[in-house]
Parts: C-alpha cells; sequence; structure tokens
C-alpha cells in the first residue's frame, strides 16, 4: 500500500522551508530558498505525487523548531521521528551519526568514515550520503566538512554559501564581511 504523503510550506528568517511527511514521520525537507513557490517546486521535484496539506502536531513542531533555528537559537531535532527512505546499511549508519552530532559541532568526512572502521577512501563515500541526504538539517549534514575543517561541497539549494551560512549561525564558521567599495573622491 503507497502511503500517503502530505507536504507543507513555511518561512523563516532565511526564507521559505518545504517538508513532507507520513505515518512514519518527516520523510523529505527543503532548507531555505527566497521564494515560497521555489521551495514546493523543489520539494514535489521529489515528491510529486505529494499532497498540500495543513502541519500534523509532529510537523508544527518541526516548523517551530526550524524557525527556532534560524534565528540562531540552539535546536536539536532528535525527537522528530524520520524516515530516510530506503537505504544501504552505511548510508543508514552515516545518517545515524550525523543525525546525533549537537548542535555547534563538526566531523570531517573522513572522521566518520574512521568512526565506521572504514578505510580513509571511504570518506568519499561518507561525502555521497551526505548529497544524498533527504532530511537536510534534521540530519545535520552541514556539520560534515572537509579534511582540515574546510566547508567541503553541499548539494543543497544555495551551495556551500547556504552550508557556511548555517555553520555561522552555530558558531563553527565568521561569514566575513565584504571590504567596503574604496571611494573616488
Amino acid at each position: 500500500m503507497k502511503r500517503k504523503i502530505r507536504y507543507s510550506t513555511f518561512s523563516t528568517a532565511m526564507g521559505f522551508c518545504a517538508f513532507a511527511w507520513h505515518e512514519g514521520g518527516i520523510c523529505r525537507f527543503q532548507l531555505p530558498v527566497d521564494l515560497e513557490d521555489d521551495a514546493r517546486a523543489y520539494l514535489r521535484r521529489r515528491l510529486p505525487d505529494a499532497e498540500h496539506s495543513d502541519p500534523s502536531a509532529q510537523a508544527r513542531d518541526l516548523l517551530e523548531k526550524v524557525r527556532a533555528y534560524f534565528t540562531g537559537q540552539p535546536v536539536e531535532f532528535l525527537d522528530i521521528q524520520l524516515d530516510v527512505g530506503p537505504q544501504s546499511d552505511f548510508f543508514s549508519t552515516v545518517y545515524e551519526i550525523v543525525r546525533a552530532m549537537p548542535w555547534g559541532t563538526s566531523k570531517t568526512y573522513g572522521e566518520i568514515a574512521k568512526e565506521l572502521n572504514a578505510p580513509p577512501q571511504a570518506a568519499q563515500i561518507v561525502g555521497q550520503a551526505m548529497a544524498k541526504n533527504p532530511l537536510p538539517l534534521l540530519i545535520p549534514c552541514h556539520r560534515v566538512l572537509a579534511a582540515g575543517g574546510k566547508p567541503g561541497g553541499f548539494s543543497a539549494e544555495g551551495g556551500v554559501k547556504t552550508k557556511l551560512q548555517m555553520l555561522a549561525l552555530e558558531g563553527l564558521f565568521k561569514i566575513q564581511p565584504k571590504p567596503e567599495q574604496a571611494s573616488l573622491f
């Protein structure tokens, strides 16, 4: 039997988010974008049969936590029931490790591979798991960095810029102000 998937959009201090859920939990999350229609379109691209709905009680709890997160308040999402869908055992374990990473902390792809007793080249597979994460923020893949603490990639809308903004909210990265343009006078 096919699960009935519902979705909703909402505004945050960083833009509009969208998320989808079914009776098994939250199954898709869209990080903030500038336009609500874009948030809806990005989510519907992955879940074309999802129906728009008012959020369930658990979904409303998620909505409030996400809004708080994007104002810089330390928020954890461990009590939110998630459904990452069918995944390999390796990806599932990576998601469990990353989900348990608290606010304001980070690990490298290599550190996660080592935690799994995998060879160093498995760091690339950890990166693949992060790129396919259906629940960014809820499984905080933005906290996973490249070697040497460099940001690495980020496949969510906005790319590395979005990742750096999220890391800055958590005090893990300082966004450098743009230098003032030189005056001609």
